[in-house]
């Protein structure tokens, strides 16, 4: 079914889309949603049987290593270089007033 894009249709979809579209821009975004409808009709006449969807079109993997339980730090060596310590905590700087 080929609908043709008229300046109604094109009215009401910028309705649902909650726009405001004076004449001219109407007027300019005719031709332009004429040409995504199309470019939509092409792509639905497309023959997909046996295609996978594909969400990315690169391969995605987790590059992050994996994470593992390991002997923790001695409180004693994770203060070692600061002077910033009060009751076994870092220090840091007064966040409320």
């Amino acid at each position: 079914m080929e609908e043709k894009v008229s300046r109604e249709l094109l009215q009401k979809v910028a309705k649902n889309a909650r726009l405001r579209l004076s004449d001219a821009e109407l007027q300019k975004l005719l031709p332009q949603f004429s040409e995504m409808l199309e470019t939509f009709r092409k792509i639905s006449e497309l023959d997909v049987k046996g295609t996978e969807p594909a969400l990315h079109p690169v391969e995605m993997k987790n590059i992050f290593r994996e994470d593992k339980v390991g002997e923790c730090l001695p409180q004693d060596k994770a203060f070692a270089n600061t002077v910033h310590k009060k009751n076994g905590y870092f220090k840091g700087p007064r966040v409320v007033q």
